[in-house]
């Protein structure tokens, strides 16, 4: 049994544009810029607690592989901006690391379908504060995918951004 309660929804917004909508989380992190773009980058580090895998590393601009945990489905993926350690585009992702006086802001935009915002809101919360504690060095397994979807907490987190954004909680 992990070790772990994740806090209310919180630190996100949606823009919305059609079918695709934008998620925006927004994550206080206690330790520098550079230390928060290796985890974001290098692919030992993103298997610790993101929801995919990488088959190469994300800090330089060109193609990657990316796996969603538990899925199986792969997607080729660009890099279009590797900024190092201020921005990170990738595929449907970008990341913006502010520096800040207790170390980072880290802001994520996520194209997502309208019908799956507050799922991946929820998972995102959940990774981020896997990240977290991975930076923290104290480490817990990576709560991803399918699996994720099973821990109660997730529900519970699907269900209050799906309130926070005004949609019906969607059931998976």
């Amino acid at each position: 049994m992990i070790d772990y309660t994740p806090g209310p929804a919180s630190g996100a917004e949606v823009r919305k544009d059609g079918e695709k909508w934008t998620l925006i989380l927004v994550r206080e992190l206690r330790h520098a810029p550079e230390k928060v773009w290796q985890a974001l980058t290098d692919p030992a580090q993103l298997r610790e607690w993101a929801p995919f895998n990488a088959d190469g590393s994300l800090g330089a601009v060109g193609m990657v592989k990316l796996t969603w945990v538990g899925t199986g489905r792969t997607l080729e993926t660009k890099v279009t901006r590797a900024d190092a350690p201020r921005m990170l585009e990738c595929g449907d992702m970008r990341w913006e690391l502010e520096a800040t006086a207790g170390g980072t802001r880290l802001t994520l935009w996520h194209s997502i379908d309208r019908r799956f915002i507050s799922m991946g809101a929820a998972g995102w919360h959940i990774s981020l504060d896997v990240l977290d504690r991975h930076l923290n060095g104290t480490p817990i397994p990576r709560i991803a995918g399918p699996e994720a979807m099973k821990f109660s907490s997730w529900r519970r987190l699907n269900a209050e951004y799906a309130k926070q954004f005004g949609i019906e909680v969607p059931e998976w």
